[in-house]
This record gives structure tokens, sequence and C-alpha cells, in this order.
């Protein structure tokens, strides 16, 4: 993986980029299982949510990382 992305020549840190799509992925996410009174079965929503941010992110750095050549 590439350790820097050229955004009009500002130079930004990858994993930067993917902590902001998993942010965004998260807030989605959050908001459909808040629309579907998923959170009355969670017993402390902020560890909660701050593990799916985890895994998103987890997960999006794995996929970035498998589409390297």
């Amino acid at each position: 993986m590439s350790g820097e992305i050229d955004i009009y020549g500002v130079f930004v840190p990858t994993l930067l980029v993917l902590m902001v799509v998993a942010f965004v992925l998260t807030g989605v996410l959050r908001f459909v299982l808040a629309r579907l009174g998923f959170y009355k079965l969670v017993w402390h929503r902020s560890l909660f949510n701050l593990a799916v941010y985890i895994i998103a992110l987890g997960g999006i750095v794995a996929v970035a990382h498998a589409c390297q050549p």
C-alpha cells in the first residue's frame, strides 16, 4: 500500500483517507441501525459504535491492501 495520496499537490496519508471512508460508512450504518431500533438491544451505544468503526476500518484497510498490485 502506498504511504501517501496526492490531492492537488497536498500529500495526505493513506490511512487518513481510509479513516474518513470508514467514518462515513459507519455514519450511514448508525443511521440505519437507529431507524431499525437496533440500539434498544445494545448495552452501551458509544462502545458499540466504536467497535463498529474499528471493524469497518479494518475491513476497508484489508480490502485496500488486497487490491494493491
